[in-house]
């Protein structure tokens, strides 16, 4: 099992693009094995905490290669929002 969980920040003025980015993209974690356990939005709307596990590695990294991942992000451009990932555990 591999919990991650992703900061996503949103460009000024491109927050509902970038939501709906996160929306989309979001969905394609079941096709790799991975579930979003919880997503909070930031008080500020430019911030989403996104907490993911996946049942292996391999499946994280299948879903970074996702075409469909990647073509959704092309397709937003400079609307797409940065994302910092922290591998954690409970502990």
């Amino acid at each position: 099992m591999l919990t991650l969980v992703a900061i996503v920040e949103f460009p000024v003025g491109a927050e509902a693009a970038g939501q709906r980015y996160e929306d989309t993209v979001l969905a394609l974690l079941g096709r790799h094995g991975g579930h979003l356990e919880r997503r909070l939005r930031g008080t500020d709307g430019q911030t989403e905490v996104h907490v993911i596990r996946f049942d292996a590695r391999a499946g994280y990294e299948a879903f970074l290669a996702d075409p469909d991942r990647a073509a959704l992000r092309a397709a937003v451009g400079e609307s797409a929002p940065t994302t910092r990932v922290i591998e954690v555990y409970e502990g």
